[in-house]
């Protein structure tokens, strides 16, 4: 096996022991509440993480990509919910997946988009499955919970071959929130809103399989799950910077990092070949003070952060800069010196990569591909 310094950077690194420990404490959680798990992949984006992460409870994942579905499906997932409102111009792709993955399903939010669907599969003599999206709160997509839309759209499926796999919502709002009571409070609503979307259609007399709903910080502060099927958080397995601020999961629980090269020492700052594109531009922690980490935290090769609030300050498409006043720590540094950094957001800086180098401490074990793209 190469020596962890032996690899090019920059690399995606996933601690193996931290991960499988993150997937088991939120199954746990979830099972405590009384409901199941649909992991979110759209974090690790690999079949390997999600053999580990998938709940033998329920046994399905949830995606934000049709690559993402397709990756899933020819692996061997049958349970694939694309979490994404889909457009008409999708529908072939997303039947095509259906072939692989009989229980694919994916999101719907307005009349239009369900008519479309209703239409292609009677004209394609197929059954499609599709999700009903709530709006909670964060207003991104969804419907309003005690609108006509709902309503209109569980018809139009109900007369067509296009089944209705249920309710959804995403409490994304809570990433704005700071306290856990604050949080716990966004779960709350997230429940409520999408339970009152299934009651209201099981008095039309519309059956509502599952309803489904989560995020992160919503699946962990939250209290109760009643009248849920599913949560689907997804970043909990890897973790990042942000989450550990807002009590998501200990800073000792983040599961990836990406191994970087001091390049250069220049005016005061080391420079690492770890930029915009290796760890990505996402500046999430910069709403949080003193507790902003710039566009990662440097640690050593074992992940710890033994230099101290050792951050990348500021990111070109391939240089990282990291202030760095202390000759002595300088002198630890050297050209050709590799350190990992934690990132703000994981699931921006997983995108970029191909494949994870998986470590155990400071020791490599394997590597796992993972898909990418749209």
């Amino acid at each position: 096996m190469t020596a962890l310094t032996d690899l090019p950077t920059p690399a995606l690194l996933l601690d193996r022991p931290r991960f499988e420990a993150n997937c088991a404490r939120m199954r746990d959680r979830v099972s405590a509440r009384g409901t199941r798990l649909r992991p979110h992949m759209k974090t690790l984006k690999a079949i390997d993480a999600a053999r580990i992460a998938i709940d033998p409870d329920h046994g399905g994942i949830a995606v934000s990509t049709l690559r993402e579905a397709d990756y899933f499906a020819g692996h061997g997932i049958a349970d694939i919910q694309l979490a994404v409102c889909l457009p008409p111009g999708k529908l072939a792709a997303a039947a095509e997946i259906t072939r692989k993955a009989p229980h694919f399903s994916f999101f719907l939010d307005t009349v239009e988009a369900a008519v479309a669907a209703a239409a292609f599969a009677h004209a394609q003599g197929i059954t499609l499955s599709a999700w009903i999206e709530v709006d909670c709160g964060e207003h991104r997509t969804g419907v309003d919970p005690d609108g006509d839309a709902l309503i209109a759209i569980a018809q139009v499926l109900a007369e067509s071959p296009v089944a209705l796999a249920g309710v959804a919502t995403h409490g994304g709002h809570s990433y704005r929130e700071r306290q856990p009571s604050e949080i716990a409070a966004i779960a709350e609503l997230e429940r409520r809103a999408v339970v009152h979307a299934a009651d209201r259609l099981r008095a039309e007399g519309h059956d509502v399989p599952g309803v489904s709903a989560g995020s992160t910080p919503t699946a962990i502060h939250g209290r109760s799950a009643d009248g849920l099927t599913e949560l689907r958080p997804g970043v909990y397995m890897a973790g990042d910077l942000f989450q550990a601020a807002i009590g998501s999961h200990e800073p000792d629980d983040m599961a990836v990092s990406v191994l970087a090269s001091v390049i250069s020492h220049h005016k005061g700052r080391i420079m690492l070949d770890a930029g915009g594109l290796a760890l990505s531009k996402d500046r999430s922690t910069a709403a949080l003070g003193r507790d902003d980490m710039g566009y990662g935290l440097v640690a050593d090769l074992h992940g710890r952060p033994s230099f101290g609030r050792l951050i990348v300050e500021t990111v070109h498409q391939e240089h990282g800069a990291v202030p760095i006043a202390d000759e002595g720590l300088a002198a630890l540094l050297p050209v050709g010196a590799k350190v990992r950094v934690f990132p703000n957001h994981v699931c921006m800086t997983t995108a970029m990569y191909e494949s994870y180098h998986l470590t155990d401490g400071d020791r490599l074990t394997g590597e796992w591909e993972k898909t990418g793209g749209w």
